[in-house]
């Protein structure tokens, strides 16, 4: 069934907002108290559709899948049923390159604010959006020092604690300089935001006049406290990705590095054998297919070479990046979008995009694996389609569960005037019930 075919009435189940009769994400201050109760509620999804052409009912609890059985096979109360006939249910994307503190700032006028209230405002908004589009695990990258010190850093970690229950939101730390007199001050507060709880440390190698001896000084801290690595460079340059590789390699739990465009601009045999040695140390790489992000010079938007790097074993995960600003003033955040333009112009078959945002991107960011069967994690999305490439393609009604739980909801309704030629073709439609204008 396709976006364009009329849609029944659709209400959450009860049991809080964003389970009771809402039509929008639960609102953050009701989040913490809710979040055990939620887990512990039991919720039956039925009539769904897998991507392997089964139409099964799906069985949530404690925030786990509990059983997946055939249509009709699963009762449950009439109040924790949700109806997904017509809709595809997938794994839930999880986000890993997002920049809450910069985003949606592309409109405004004048310097943007980095007012803790303005920053936590932002990364809060622009994490329901990307939770509506899907995603129930976000990355944001934090950049920390300057002016605004570590300001940013505690806006987003206080932007996580309010969305608890809704999607889970980690952060990156990302310093300028690490290296001579200069970056001094910036391993200081660095160490000081992963104190703080900031769980990654990041960066960009690239921007610093010692690229080696800022990641140096990364890997050491990242040792030190046990903490996964992930990075920002634009991967132009093989003897840059050689060393990284050679550094990186023994690090647990493990180093990401993207969005990598430049890899697409070396000659191939420079590019293979980065790829190579990327896949060799375990190197995972998170492209950005919707556009570059602001921590980056622009340096020619393309993507990073999936294919290539896939081949060479490497895993590859594909993130949203800007969310409308510099780096992208029109960014979506949307999973799905990356997905589709990885299947429309990266050579990637549906299930490889897919791939990219779900299971690739959690297992970059250190989830758990998630699967529509007894056991998994309840993370899934349902989209309204029958097949995975028809999603990519009009992926508009979408329910978002997390924990075992209706949190989001997209409902689109397509309309067609009444012609001859509508009529003719017997083109789906969803009529109204009052004249229009």
């Amino acid at each position: 069934m396709s976006d364009s075919q009329p849609q029944q009435p659709f209400h959450f189940p009860r049991g809080g907002r964003g389970e009771g009769g809402g039509h929008a994400p639960a609102h953050p201050s009701h989040s913490v108290g809710n979040a055990a109760a939620a887990e512990a509620t039991t919720l039956l999804l039925a009539g769904a559709r897998l991507t392997d052409g089964r139409t099964v009912d799906v069985r949530l609890s404690g925030g786990r899948i509990q059983a997946v059985g055939t249509a009709g096979s699963l009762p449950a109360p009439a109040l924790s049923r949700v109806d997904l006939g017509g809709y595809l249910l997938l794994p839930a994307p999880a986000e890993p390159h997002a920049h809450g503190d910069t985003a949606l700032t592309a409109d405004g006028e004048g310097p943007v604010s980095y007012t803790p209230d303005e920053v936590q405002r932002r990364a809060t908004e622009a994490a329901l959006l990307q939770l509506g589009h899907g995603a129930t695990a976000l990355r944001s990258h934090v950049r920390i020092g300057d002016v605004h010190g570590l300001g940013p850093m505690e806006a987003v970690l206080q932007a996580r604690r309010s969305l608890r229950g809704l999607t889970d939101l980690t952060t990156v730390a990302v310093p300028r300089l690490l290296t001579g007199a200069a970056g001094a001050d910036g391993l200081v507060m660095l160490r000081d935001a992963v104190k703080m709880g900031a769980s990654v440390i990041g960066g960009c190698p690239d921007l610093d006049p010692d690229p080696t001896g800022f990641l140096e000084a990364v890997l050491e801290l990242a040792d030190e406290h046990g903490c996964p690595v992930d990075l920002h460079t634009d991967g132009d340059d093989p003897a840059r990705l050689a060393r990284l590789a050679a550094m990186a390699g023994g690090l647990r739990p493990g180093v990401t590095i993207g969005p990598c465009g430049g890899l697409s601009r070396l000659p191939l045999d420079a590019a293979t054998r980065a790829a190579d040695q990327l896949a060799a140390a375990g190197v995972r790489v998170t492209c950005l297919p919707q556009g570059d992000c602001a921590a980056l010079e622009r340096r020619g938007l393309r993507t990073a070479p999936v294919r290539l790097l896939r081949a060479a074993g490497v895993r590859v995960s594909a993130g949203s990046g800007a969310l409308r600003d510099a780096g992208n003033p029109v960014g979506r955040g949307d999973p799905l979008e990356a997905a589709y333009l990885l299947a429309s112009q990266g050579g990637l078959r549906a299930g490889e995009a897919y791939e990219s945002i779900s299971s690739a991107a959690r297992e970059a960011m250190g989830l758990p694996e998630v699967r529509v069967e007894a056991g998994f994690p309840a993370e899934l999305l349902a989209v309204r389609g029958d097949r995975l490439a028809g999603v990519l393609s009009l992926a508009y009604s979408r329910i978002v569960i997390h924990r075992g739980r209706v949190v989001a909801r997209t409902s689109a309704v397509r309309e067609y005037c009444d012609s001859a030629v509508a009529v003719a073709l017997d083109l789906p439609r969803q009529g109204r019930t009052e004249p229009g204008p």
